[in-house]
């Protein structure tokens, strides 16, 4: 399968945070998510394991108990159920991948 990104719908998630779903399978994702500087994620967790690849900007991410800067070329690991966010710190793009998929984004 071949997903051209000028295909992919860009969609807004309000107060600064828009996404792209790329590639996926039942068994991963792929996902682009673009912040505005400010912006917020919120807090969470959720049974998927994710990755996530800083592709530009600068984020302050909070992974369980552990708060760190993090910039372009960086990479974090999120294991299942873990709670999570961040706040960009310069506009950026992250890109997130996810096992399995996220049936809540499609």
């Amino acid at each position: 399968m071949f997903v051209h990104n000028d295909n992919v719908v860009l969609e807004d998630l309000g107060d600064g945070i828009s996404r792209k779903v790329l590639a996926h399978s039942d068994n991963m994702m792929s996902v682009q998510v673009y912040f505005e500087e400010g912006a917020v994620g919120a807090m969470h967790n959720h049974p998927h394991e994710q990755i996530t690849y800083v592709l530009s900007g600068e984020f302050e991410f909070t992974i369980g108990d552990e708060t760190k800067v993090v910039k372009t070329g960086d990479t974090m690991y999120k294991e299942p159920n873990i709670m999570h966010g961040c706040r960009c710190l310069k506009s950026g793009v992250l890109i997130d991948t996810f096992t399995p998929m996220r049936q809540d984004f499609t």
